[in-house]
């Protein structure tokens, strides 16, 4: 019997340590909310946290707890490897030039099938299973945002000459009103957006989510904007993560090579969305659980920061 109550004793002093434990997180998280307080965030989902369900999930609760702390977060997502796959499943072959895929008219109209339909209502889903109040949007909703014709400019490898490559129907953004999703924050919406606009032209253009999500942080003149990539963010020569950057120390680094490859155009992203208003852009690894909650509510934060 005496074993008994010692047992019980020791879990219920693990028990109130532990709680001990969390209402300290809590406490010390106080001032940054209450720094973010009202602050827009927009937050670019996509990777592998988009296709893990677990992940998918945290990622939900994280964005819904940012609401109740009264935060205004702002979802942008992609869908690259969900697009792949429905063209498979619809027998469409995908076309390439210099890797970049070229979207025809049939294609561009499965992306956004994709993207403006299963993925958006996916997360809204997620969201709305929270307790909070999400809603799914594109581009075209209320013209929030109209879309030029992307031209991409490469160097032939055989001939050395400059010539620019028709990708078909993918675009960039080129105008933006705001109000929709002003007017849908202010009565307590969380906007998740997908990356699909109209031209002027008439027609639909499927735009790069990150850059889509760059612009709209910057129309916003948002607080941040949180990358969720498959990476932890901007490494150094050693493989090193590099906590905090300015612009100019970001640029030396593209142009010295220490960023290269896909990590170029995230963060030549993230400087224009700071020419154009944003406070703070954070590359940032979405395979860690509650990461959006790590850089927002602690000291040290996730990721790599990049400021003005």
């Amino acid at each position: 019997m005496v074993i008994f109550v010692i047992k019980q004793d020791n879990k219920q002093a693990n028990q109130q340590l532990n709680s001990q434990k969390d209402a300290a997180i809590l406490a010390n998280a106080l001032p940054y909310m209450q720094r973010y307080k009202g602050k827009t965030i927009v937050i670019k989902f996509g990777g592998h946290a988009m296709v893990n369900q677990e992940l998918s999930n945290a990622f939900a609760r994280d964005i819904a707890l940012l609401k109740q702390a009264k935060l205004n977060p702002i979802i942008v997502h992609g869908g690259g490897p969900q697009i792949g796959q429905r063209l498979k499943q619809m027998n469409i072959k995908s076309q390439f030039a210099n890797g970049l895929r070229i979207s025809d008219k049939k294609t561009v109209e499965i992306v956004e099938m994709v993207l403006a339909g299963s993925i958006n209502k996916q997360i809204v889903a997620l969201i709305n299973a929270q307790g909070e109040r999400a809603i799914g949007l594109c581009g075209k909703d209320g013209n929030m945002v109209f879309a030029k014709k992307s031209q991409k400019q490469i160097i032939d490898e055989n001939s050395n000459i400059e010539k620019i490559i028709d990708l078909g129907f993918v675009g960039e953004p080129d105008e933006i009103d705001c109000s929709v999703i002003n007017m849908l924050a202010g009565s307590e919406m969380i906007p998740v957006i997908a990356p699909v606009a109209p031209g002027r032209d008439g027609h639909t253009y499927n735009i790069n989510a990150d850059i889509f999500a760059g612009a709209i942080a910057g129309a916003l003149k948002a607080e941040r904007m949180l990358f969720l990539t498959d990476v932890d963010g901007v490494l150094d020569k050693n493989n090193n993560l590099i906590s905090k950057l300015n612009a100019n120390e970001a640029k030396q680094l593209i142009e010295n090579g220490t960023i290269s490859a896909g990590m170029i155009p995230k963060v030549e992203t993230c400087l224009k969305a700071l020419e154009n208003g944003v406070e703070g852009v954070v590359i940032m690894n979405g395979k860690i659980e509650h990461a959006i909650l790590i850089e927002l509510f602690t000291e040290y934060g996730a990721g790599t920061l990049i400021v003005k």
